[in-house]
């Protein structure tokens, strides 16, 4: 059966620093360079019957040096604004506001979960019609990815919270049983 690959883009220097990263454009590090590369190394002899890529440059160049034919891009696949976080880490962001998560609460002058969600479903929907003509690539961020794999398998996108996800990782989301969503392998280091 055919899979869903979801490739988290390489490091920047603000995800290296914790740092929230939606809409600032950021480049990769010369280690997410380096790990971007190594990601399509474990890719390599794989074909994919669509890459659907965010439209930030670190997502576009990780696709670039992981060795991807990016078919689309989509603001679907776009990393969670932050709105007001933007920049900023969680440990500051719990200076003013105790107890904060983004999995719950979203962001101020950002999106809800429930708005992440409704992205992420019809980036998914898309996803299922290309899968039979073979496995389908997702290049993106760590948050929306997280979402990606929590909506997969039917629950809410607060419970990407669950599911940690490092930069330049590969995750596979698949079926059981024919056609029951599961995730095959998660946040495999490259």
């Amino acid at each position: 059966m055919a899979e869903i690959v979801l490739v988290r883009h390489g490091q920047t220097e603000w995800s290296a620093n914790g740092k929230h990263t939606s809409y600032t454009d950021l480049d990769l590090t010369a280690e997410g360079e380096r790990q971007a590369r190594a990601a399509g190394a474990k890719l390599a002899g794989r074909s994919f019957a669509a890459v659907i890529s965010s439209p930030r440059k670190r997502a576009l160049r990780t696709a670039e040096l992981a060795g991807l034919d990016v078919t689309e891009v989509t603001e679907d696949l776009a990393e969670w604004n932050y709105g007001e976080y933007e920049g900023i880490t969680t440990k500051e962001i719990h200076r003013t506001r105790p107890g904060w998560s983004l999995w719950t609460d979203g962001s101020p002058g950002g999106e809800s979960p429930d708005q992440v969600g409704a992205r992420i479903d019809r980036v998914l929907a898309r996803a299922r019609t290309r899968l039979e003509q073979g496995d389908v690539a997702f290049v993106a961020h760590g948050h929306c990815l997280r979402a990606v794999g929590a909506r997969w398998v039917g629950l809410p996108t607060s419970a990407g919270g669950l599911l940690k996800l490092d930069t330049a990782t590969v995750s596979a989301l698949g079926f059981e049983h024919g056609d029951d969503p599961v995730i095959d392998r998660w946040n495999a280091e490259c």
